[in-house]
């Protein structure tokens, strides 16, 4: 991550006063007597992420005002930040009403800017940290939000399937983690027929990476990412408004890959794994067709209802990879059915789990954190749209309701052994500009993901 936004410690700076809504008119005076008169005059409203330039006795840029959500959120500062002049700022914050590791995450969310193919505006307000170490947790927290943020911009020609496996195996390899790589006809020697299947017709090889890092003896938790690196809908395919934005289609695997380091580098207590496997769903006379029917690494078999619904079978086979071991925590994270985004939106997570404990968990993260998740039902009757009449499931149906859930159902069948076992439904992009959240690739969850790890794991 580029450091850019924040300051040295000790470096001369103006003072950014933070305040709620609720103690903004008892502050007003204290700070300048002619506040309030100044604050009504250009019609400044105080709620959550205002900002107000405060002028001195000269008409000069003396200090500035921020309101921040009760308690302070990290969207906050990201507020701050893209409406601040570009100078040094020091938060003058003796109630703590801001936390050091919020506002350093939500002052690094908007300073992110992809700008690998066009330059990008680099003036930015910086941050002054006077306590590193208080800040550490924001930092960890951006400079994964920026790593998966990249790798979902980055079109499809400069990432495919072995150049995200690259990507997980040094991020691995970054905190000593074991690392093991599958490629291309390996993946039928070694028990991923789906995976294989899915990916046999593009041009660069599929693949699977599998990290493992920390104690044997901690709780083991495995992260499982959907990394369709480019998704053309295969024979069944997409019409071209739709594939616009399938470079997007690996948010899953970036999310997690991205969760991972932070965990790593967190020094977590957890036995990690995380498993990617990465394809691209592409067209020639070796793709897979409808009305295929593919044998599983479970040994289910599956009749191929859609070549689009691509995702959830190399999820499939990752997924009866890791319930092999029985973890004590599995999730996998997918930009999965669109039926999700119908249901909740962009910005909200469609989170499919029938662990009650589990569910909280997370749930809670994800309002601690202030990226909140939504939980949709696994509900098994609905198992029937899903049948097949030559095959063991059919991996799209017949039914055009209830895509998303049905979508998490068939991912169900292949966990037979983990209680603890959650999918997550994503999109991981930001459809318009918002401070702090850019319009592009979006980490969509992995603050949620990282808090109700931390509280579930604590060091």
């Amino acid at each position: 991550m580029n450091l850019a936004c924040f300051a040295p410690a000790g470096t001369v700076a103006r003072r950014l006063v933070v305040v709620t809504a609720s103690t903004w008119p008892a502050r007003q005076h204290e700070l300048s007597p002619g506040l309030a008169a100044w604050a009504d005059a250009i019609g400044f409203k105080p709620k959550p992420g205002a900002v107000l330039l405060v002028p001195g006795e000269q008409g000069e840029l003396d200090a500035a005002v921020l309101i921040v959500s009760e308690p302070g959120d990290a969207l906050d500062a990201a507020q701050a930040a893209a409406a601040l002049p570009a100078s040094d700022w020091r938060l003058d914050d003796p109630h703590a009403l801001l936390p050091i590791d919020r506002a350093a995450l939500g002052w690094a969310l908007a300073a992110y800017r992809f700008d690998r193919y066009k330059k990008a505006d680099t003036r930015l307000p910086r941050l002054v940290i006077d306590d590193a170490a208080a800040a550490a947790r924001g930092t960890r927290l951006a400079a994964a939000v920026w790593q998966a943020r990249d790798l979902v911009n980055l079109p499809a020609n400069d990432l495919g399937p072995g150049d995200l496996l690259d990507v997980v195996a040094a991020t691995g390899a970054r905190h000593g983690a074991a690392v093991r790589m599958i490629h291309g006809d390996d993946l039928l020697n070694q028990g991923f027929p789906m995976v294989h299947a899915v990916g046999r017709a593009a041009e660069r090889a599929p693949g699977l990476a599998d990290i493992t890092w920390g104690d044997p003896a901690h709780p083991k938790v495995t992260l499982v990412g959907k990394g369709v690196c480019f998704d053309t809908g295969g024979l069944d395919i997409k019409p071209s408004s739709n594939m616009l934005l399938m470079k997007k289609d690996m948010g899953g695997a970036a999310i997690l890959t991205a969760l991972a380091d932070a965990i790593m580098d967190a020094g977590m207590p957890v036995r990690l794994r995380l498993i990617v496997p990465a394809v691209e769903n592409s067209i020639a006379g070796s793709a897979f067709r409808p009305g295929d029917v593919l044998r599983s690494r479970k040994g289910l078999t599956v009749e191929i209802g859609n070549t689009d619904a691509e995702g959830r079978l190399i999820l499939a086979d990752a997924l009866a990879l890791a319930d092999e071991e029985t973890p004590d925590f599995l999730l996998d994270a997918a930009t999965l059915t669109g039926a999700a985004r119908v249901a909740v939106g962009p910005d909200l997570p469609a989170m499919f789990t029938d662990d009650e404990h589990l569910s909280s968990a997370l749930l809670q993260g994800g309002l601690d954190a202030g990226e909140p998740m939504w939980r949709l039902p696994l509900h098994a009757p609905y198992k029937r749209m899903i049948e097949s009449g030559v095959a063991d499931l059919n991996n799209a149906g017949q039914s055009p309701f209830g895509g998303a859930i049905t979508a998490a159902l068939f991912l169900q069948a292949f966990v037979t052994n983990t209680r603890p076992y959650a999918h997550l439904d994503l999109f991981a992009w930001n459809p318009e500009s918002r401070p702090g959240r850019p319009k592009g690739g979006e980490a969509t969850g992995l603050r949620a993901l990282y808090t109700a790890l931390e509280q579930r794991y604590p060091a």
